[in-house]
Formats: C-alpha cells, sequence, structure tokens
C-alpha cells in the first residue's frame, strides 16, 4: 500500500526530458570526429509540419472521496473533436502503483462503452489476437516511481467528441504522521471547466488539512477553497479560464504539475478506532503518546565497483544524515562490504555524541571497490546483534534490526540467491528485522523482497536521481522510532471471520495498524476487541466495545464514498494480502492463495497483478483501432519496463555534426555471428558473435553480449581474432597470439595492436580505419553472467563510399528528424517521433554508455533509441546481417 494518493491527465503534452539508461557492451561508431563533442544536448525543438491535433479539451474533473483513509477517485474529461476530419483523441492517467483501477468508460455519440475485467490470461489472449490482426492497441504502462500510466485512445469523427471516465480505489497508508493525496494534471490547454474536489469523511475526527501544488504561485493559492469540519473537510479547485492562463493574451495554462492534500486524524485512546458497516469492520490503530522503544540497529552497505561515483557518494550523504537523527539511546554498527568484509567497531556502540562523532569520520572515508558479496555482509551483522545479545549490551526492551544497501547482485562468497535467504533466515532465528533497499535498477528486486520478508521486514526500491540520500533518509525517517513490538489484534472467533493479518512485528511512529473482518452474524451489532503488544516498560494491552456505526446520522444529507465501502476496503486489504502471501509456502499453497485472490478480484472488479480490464472500443476499420488491456505491473515488471531494454547487443551511432546519437539493439540467440562492417573496395570486413549467459536465469531472461570478433583486411593480408580471453593475429604467413591477462605492443607494416591488461585492444590498420575492443570482466564465480566485449569504430571516414554492414552503413552519416516530443512511459523517458528513410518511427530518449574514457563505469551519452530491432534505422532486417562463420564475407 501507499500513502501516496496520485492522480494525473495527459492531453496532447509533449516534454523536454532526458532518460538514464545504462546499457553495456554498446558498439559505437564516430564521424570523422571521434571525440565526443557537447555530448549532452538539450535543445527541443519541434516540427511545426507537425502540430498537434485539433481537439479541444472541454471539461477535466477529478472527483476524490476519502471515506474512513479509502480513496476512491473518478476522473473525467470531455474532449471535442474541432477539425474537419476524424482525429485521435488519447486519454492518460497516472495512478498509483498499489491503486486498483475498478471502472472505465468511454461515451461517443451517445454509446458507452465499459471496461470488463477478466482473468489477466483470458484477457491478454484476446489482446494478442487483436495485435495480430493488426489493430492497435494499448497498455497501462510504468510512469515514474510510484504511479502507473492509463492510456487509451479512440479515434473520434469531425465535429464529435468523447467522455472519457476512470476510476480506481486505494487504501491511504499513513506515513511520517500523515496521509497523503496528490494528483498530476497536465491538460496542456485552458480548459472551460477544470475542477478538483476532494470530499474526506473521517468519523475519528481531522486534525488538520494543508494543501499546496507545484503549478501555484503564492498568489495564486487563494484559487484553492478548503473547508474543515470535526469529520469532514471539503478541498476545491476550480479555476476560471482566465485564471488557468499563464498570462492574460497567452493560451498557455498554469496547471501543469500536482495538486497536493495532506492531512491526519485524532486519536483519542489506545484502542484506536474500530468502525462496523454493513457486516464488515476496519480497525485503525495507532495509539498517541507511546514512548519509542529503543532500537539496536546495523548499517550494512555495499560498497562495491558498481557503487562508483554518485552511489557511494549519496550513500555518504545520507549515512551522515542518519548518524545526526540516531537517538542516543539506540546502538548501532556499520558493516560495509564489497568481496570483503569490513566493520566500524567490533561490537554494537551506543550512539554517543563521541560515538556518532567517529562514525562519521568512518562514513566520510567509505570508497567502492571489489565484488559484492552480500551473503557475508548480512551474516558479519547478524552474528554482532547475536553477541551482543549473549553479552548483555544491549537493553532487554529494544528492537534489533539491520539495514541493507545494496545496488547489485551477489557475486563474491555465496552467491546463490535461495542459499542466502536460507543462511540469514536461519542465522536470525526471527529475532531480528531486516530492511533491503535496492538501489538502481539493477537490483534483483524480488530477491531482496523475500529475504526480508523471511525476517519481519520489507524491501524498498531506491532510484538513482539527485534525491538519492533524500530518499534514504526519509526511509530512516519512517522505521527510526518503533512504538511497540509483536503487536496483536484479538476478536472473538465466534463473531468475526475472514480476518486480514492481525499480527505485526512493530508499529513505528507516524504510522497506522489496519485490520478488517467480516462479521459472521448480521445481527451483530458491537462485540468486544483487544490489543496486545510489547512496550518500552512491559507488556502493552488494551481492550474496548466496538459498536455499528449509522453513516447517515453520522454525516445526515451527504453523499459519501457509498454503503458498501468497509467491504470494498476489507476486499482491497485481502487481496493485497494473499497476492504477498502467494510469493512463498508450497507449490499448493501458493495455487491455492492466487486462486482466492483471483477470485475476489474478479467479484469486486479489481485490477490486480491476476486480472486484467479489457476496453473495447468501436470498431473502425479505417484506423484498426482494438481493445486496451490495463495491466496491474508487479514491482519486477515495473523494474523491467524501467530498464527500457529491446535485448542485446546495444549498437550507438554517434553523429558529432548533430551533437547527438542514435541506438538501437538487437534479439537474438547466443551464438549468432552479425557482419558489422564490410567495405569491398578494400576488402575489410568485422563480423561479431553473441554468447549468453552461463545459465538462464530463475525469471528467464536470456541476456547476450559480444564475445568473439573477426577482422579481415584482405588488401593488407590481416586477418584478426578477438575473443574475452585471447586475441589472434595472422599476417602473411605469421600467426601471433596474445593473451588478455598481458600488456603488449605490436608493430607491423600493416597493422599495429596495442594491448592494455584485461582492458583494452587498439587496432590500427595502415591508412584505414582504427578500432578500439574493450574487455569488460565480471567476477569469475558469478553463477550467471561471463566476460564480454564492447567494439568502437574511430577514423570510419577513412573508409569508401561503399561501406555498410549493421554499423558500416552509418559511417558516413545519416539523414533524420526528430519531432513531436511527448511523455513516454516514465516522465523521465520522453518518446518522440523520427522520420528517417522515408519511415516514421517511435524513440525514445535515453542513454548508452561510452567506455572509451573511463573503462570501467563508462561515460553516459545521450541518445535516441529505435526499437524493435532498429527496424526503419537500418536498410534491412537485422536478421539480413546475419553471416555463417566468423570469417564469412556476407
Amino acid at each position: 500500500m501507499s500513502g501516496l494518493w496520485h492522480v494525473g491527465l495527459l492531453l496532447w503534452g509533449s516534454a523536454c526530458l532526458w532518460l538514464p539508461y545504462l546499457a553495456q557492451g554498446a558498439l559505437v561508431i564516430s564521424g570523422p570526429s571521434s571525440g565526443l563533442q557537447d555530448a549532452f544536448h538539450t535543445e527541443c525543438s519541434l516540427n511545426p509540419s507537425a502540430s498537434a491535433p485539433q481537439v479541444e479539451v472541454q471539461s477535466v474533473v477529478v472527483d476524490c472521496i476519502v471515506t474512513s483513509r479509502f480513496a476512491h477517485t473518478e476522473m473525467t474529461s470531455k474532449a471535442q473533436n474541432v477539425a474537419n476530419a476524424s482525429q485521435e483523441i488519447f486519454f492518460e492517467v497516472d495512478l498509483p502503483k498499489t491503486a486498483f483501477i475498478s471502472n472505465f468508460s468511454m461515451e461517443i455519440e451517445g454509446q458507452v462503452y465499459v471496461g470488463e475485467i477478466k482473468e489477466k490470461e483470458k484477457a491478454k489472449k484476446q489482446y494478442q489476437k487483436a495485435v495480430s490482426s493488426g489493430q492497435t492497441a494499448g497498455l497501462v504502462r510504468v510512469s515514474g516511481r510510484k504511479m502507473e500510466k492509463f492510456s487509451v485512445s479512440v479515434n473520434i469523427a469531425a465535429k464529435s467528441g468523447v467522455i472519457f471516465s476512470l476510476t480506481y480505489e486505494e487504501l491511504l497508508q499513513r506515513k511520517l504522521g500523515h496521509y497523503e493525496i496528490m494528483f498530476r494534471v497536465k491538460p496542456k490547454q485552458v480548459v472551460d471547466k477544470f475542477q478538483i474536489v476532494t470530499n474526506i469523511y473521517e468519523p475519528q475526527g481531522i486534525v488538520y488539512v494543508d494543501t499546496s501544488s507545484t503549478f501555484l504561485s503564492n498568489e495564486l493559492l487563494h484559487l484553492v477553497d478548503k473547508t474543515v469540519y470535526d469529520k469532514k473537510a471539503h478541498i476545491s479547485f476550480s479555476p476560471t479560464t482566465e485564471q488557468q492562463r499563464k498570462c492574460p493574451d497567452c493560451d498557455g495554462t498554469i496547471i501543469d504539475g500536482d495538486f497536493v492534500i495532506k492531512y491526519d486524524v485524532k486519536r483519542l485512546n489506545n484502542l484506536g478506532e474500530i468502525q462496523v458497516v454493513n457486516g464488515y469492520f476496519v480497525h485503525f490503530f495507532a495509539p498517541p503518546n507511546l514512548q519509542r522503544l529503543p532500537k539496536n540497529v546495523v548499517f550494512v552497505i555495499d560498497r562495491s565497483g558498481s557503487m562508483y561515483g554518485k552511489k557511494i557518494q549519496q550513500t555518504r550523504e545520507a549515512m551522515l544524515h542518519i548518524l545526526e537523527d540516531i537517538s542516543e539511546d539506540d546502538y548501532f554498527a556499520i558493516v560495509q562490504f564489497d568481496d570483503i568484509i569490513d566493520v566500524w567497531k567490533q561490537n554494537l556502540t551506543k550512539a554517543t555524541k563521541e560515538n556518532v562523532a567517529e562514525a562519521k569520520i568512518y562514513v566520510r572515508n567509505i570508497k567502492d571497490s571489489g565484488g559484492t558479496d552480500i551473503n557475508g555482509g548480512v551474516l558479519r551483522a547478524v552474528q554482532m546483534l547475536v553477541s551482543g545479545r549473549a553479552n548483555g549490551n544491549l537493553l532487554e526492551n529494544s528492537i534489533d534490526m539491520i539495514i541493507l544497501l545494496t545496488d547489485g547482485m551477489p557475486n563474491s562468497g555465496e552467491y546463490r540467491l535461495p542459499k542466502i535467504q536460507e543462511n540469514v533466515r536461519q542465522a536470525t532465528g526471527g529475532n531480528m528485522t531486516l530492511f533491503s533497499l535496492g538501489f538502481g535498477n539493477n537490483v534483483k528486486y524480488s530477491f531482496l523482497d523475500t529475504l526480508s520478508k523471511q525476517n519481519r521486514g520489507f524491501a524498498r526500491r531506491i532510484f538513482e536521481g539527485s534525491d538519492a540520500a533524500v530518499q534514504l533518509q526519509g526511509f530512516y525517517d519512517e522505521v527510526s522510532s518503533p512504538l511497540l513490538s509483536e503487536v496483536q489484534l484479538h476478536y472473538p472467533d465466534n463473531t468475526v471471520d475472514s480476518l486480514t493479518t492481525n499480527h505485526f512485528d512493530q508499529l513505528f511512529n507516524g504510522t497506522e495498524i489496519v485490520t478488517s473482518g467480516r462479521l459472521s452474524n448480521d445481527d451483530i451489532d458491537s462485540f468486544n476487541a483487544e490489543v496486545h503488544g510489547q512496550g518500552i516498560e512491559d507488556d502493552f494491552e488494551v481492550q474496548g466495545l466496538a459498536t455499528t456505526v449509522d453513516w447517515n446520522v453520522l454525516y445526515p444529507n451527504e453523499s459519501y464514498i457509498f454503503g458498501n465501502f468497509i467491504e470494498r476496503l476489507w476486499a482491497y486489504l485481502t487481496i493485497q494480502q494473499l497476492l504477498e502471501k502467494s510469493k512463498s509456502g508450497t507449490a499448493e499453497e501458493k495455487g491455492n492463495t492466487t486462486a482466492e485472490a483471483l477470485a475476489m478480484s474478479l467479484r469486486y472488479n479489481f485490477v490486480t497483478p491476476l486480472t486484467s480490464m479489457v476496453v473495447t472500443k468501436p470498431e473502425d476499420k479505417e484506423h484498426g483501432d482494438g481493445p486496451v488491456l490495463a495491466d496491474k505491473l508487479t514491482e519486477e515488471e515495473r523494474q523491467e519496463a524501467e530498464r527500457n531494454v529491446d535485448g542485446d547487443p546495444h549498437f550507438m551511432i554517434e553523429l558529432p555534426d548533430k551533437k547527438d546519437s542514435l541506438c538501437f539493439n538487437i534479439n537474438d540467440n547466443p551464438g549468432t555471428i552479425y557482419n558489422l562492417v564490410k567495405d569491398p573496395a578494400v576488402g575489410l570486413f568485422v563480423n561479431g558473435q553473441t554468447i549468453g549467459d552461463k545459465m538462464i536465469p530463475a525469471d528467464g531472461t536470456i541476456n547476450t553480449y559480444l564475445g568473439r570478433f573477426g577482422i579481415v583486411h584482405e588488401s593488407l593480408g590481416v586477418k584478426l581474432e578477438v575473443d574475452t580471453t585471447s586475441i589472434s593475429l595472422y599476417q602473411k604467413d605469421k600467426w601471433m597470439r596474445l593473451l588478455w591477462s598481458n600488456t603488449a605492443s605490436v608493430k607491423g607494416d600493416n597493422v599495429d595492436l596495442l594491448l592494455s591488461k584485461d582492458r583494452s585492444l587498439n587496432v590500427t590498420l595502415k591508412d584505414s580505419v582504427k578500432f578500439v575492443i574493450l574487455l569488460h570482466k565480471v567476477w569469475e564465480k558469478h553463477p550467471y553472467h561471463r566476460d564480454y566485449l564492447g567494439f568502437y569504430t574511430l577514423d570510419s571516414h577513412l573508409l569508401s563510399p561503399k561501406a555498410h554492414g549493421l554499423l558500416g552503413q552509418f559511417y558516413h552519416g545519416i539523414d533524420y528528424e526528430v519531432t513531436n516530443l511527448r511523455e513516454g512511459e516514465v516522465p523521465e523517458k520522453p518518446d518522440a517521433t523520427m522520420f528517417v528513410k522515408g519511415n516514421e518511427l517511435n524513440v525514445t530518449r535515453g542513454w548508452q554508455r561510452d567506455f572509451r574514457r573511463d573503462w570501467k563505469n563508462g561515460e553516459k551519452i545521450p541518445c535516441w533509441f529505435v526499437h524493435n530491432n532498429g527496424t526503419g534505422l537500418i536498410d534491412r532486417d537485422a536478421t539480413d546481417y546475419i553471416v555463417s562463420g566468423l570469417f564469412k564475407t556476407p
């Protein structure tokens, strides 16, 4: 669940954004100037001839009702095609990744088309059938760190309109002492009727309501109408068309960003609030005025080579802030690991001012190097906590906690993921809480998630960016003040059934425990409730009577969310918890919980990871409109989507004249050989062969890399074979073999080789092109990956105009135009339209790594990614460049 309620609308928008994308083993070509000139070029230009369609957004209405933390939001937009020809109209909404879509409809010329929720596999078959028949179709996509984007388009006849409506639901989670509702709105034009209305109903009473906006200046905040009563709050924002304008004579709108509401409720007793409505109940537990429990925390920090640069710098920065905030009642330790485990002190240390100051000095000196021994790092932390308990150095009523920060997969020590999980689970004995922070996009999130949940904690992703240190500190703030441990909520067995989770390992300050259930008899109007837990001094115990709430009396003449909102809240919680349970246990247990979660998803019309919503659009034979498939992504699916990869190997075309680059990937099986360069005028051919991982990972992903190159220059009589172990040179009936494990320099009549040990090979052909081949070494005992090669071409202008091949066809430049820059699958990854070689392509702005200057970490180069194996950019199909042997000519 998320404490963030996020809504967004984007119609006909464009933006200038660059995305961070890390890809290894790139194959790069350069023009006459092999240097990287103005590699970061941030001009945005839109082709005036490709102007936005003539669509008038007549209304945007966001209606959010929050009843007892359960949020029900409906976004409705009305758009009109004012052109004299049919137009495609888009409707896009950002919603929280933990929210469940429950309804969608389109009204076109009086006909309403409603989405239907089906089992995911059945829905996908319908979707794939439409795609295979040539129809267009859409998907719910990743959109930033916390959101998913629902997107649908429909072709509308001239002078006709459409009304879109999307509904989704979520239980708000309290974090850092408040609930947060955030709406992201981007209509991109002044709207006749723009309205955000939020009504909050909280029977406990409301303490405060705050509003803010990223697009309203202080002078315009008066446009927000906020009224707060004892148990109800009303917030509305309805600017006129003139108030929406950036300036009196402008068409541009100020409405472009986030509108945020924060609030909290009253807490008058230790039992919390229990509400009973229509045979279902919910119990909110967050007792006031509890003393925090002291904690014993070990910070386990990954300092491996992949943490190089900004990651390790931000980790140091965050740790310094965390140490400033650590309580003097706490004990702490610092473990850092690569392939070696180091500790600040051998035992946990009380957080006195002197010890904290000394620890800061230690943190400032953490530097990256080596491999990744997660198993060793975490087990060292466990051992320190165990010995601290055994020696009586730690307070009896205190919490033992490990906070692991890593950015990669284990590749040193024990690297088998299930074995690491087993080792940690056995070592902790269920007596410690492990939180795992996955830094960046290369971590195996599912591994960290399971590792933490098996040890009373949870995993959290830390996204690379300028605010990564803030994310790390924010997470620590959430868990830094435990109030209770072993919290158990009890209700009479003969009164309550179908109970959601009622045992919680900890309650942290600023959070809230929520349990819901169904009454076994509709005639029950009251029942007893008890809560037990472990506090700082003794056992915490409280009990009381729960009674039925008559909402019509509580809120007379009010149209609150709906009469069965607690039942839907219960269903939401139950499905979330069943989905978590389905990740562990025996095959039979997984099957049973999955089946139960699916049945409930269908019953309550929720789009969950087990269901999809199929939106059947009106038949349009001319434009081939097909269904839209609305999915709920898992965290692993989100992570994969954010990587934005089409496969390997990666090709990058550097274009200094345009101060830009183009990139594309090629998908194929290991062992495939591609012709990269051919120049028949001089008899030069370069072929590259792909290699695969040592074994296929559990997720089934097949990664391929360039592992062998064959270079032939017939006019010079040179033949060169390069793999990840050695370099073999054939010239004038002579043969020479060099090993990557050596440094060497070879000067010949027609070719010079300069080999840097385990790093790079420079190949200079007489009066011709120069190649640089880089060796990317992987830890020898890595369970999956192996060493691979990168290939770079310099001075390509020396080749003839007949040069071709996957790379060679670009040696003498390429003409293209990029226009219609727009928001992509995530805001940081914009899409655009590229016109090249008579083709119109959808491309994505991204980054590629160039390892020529920084062989270890690479230099980020911005480029336009062309999808689908470079289709439309390369002259022919990618398979046309496949050759039968390493020295075969095409």
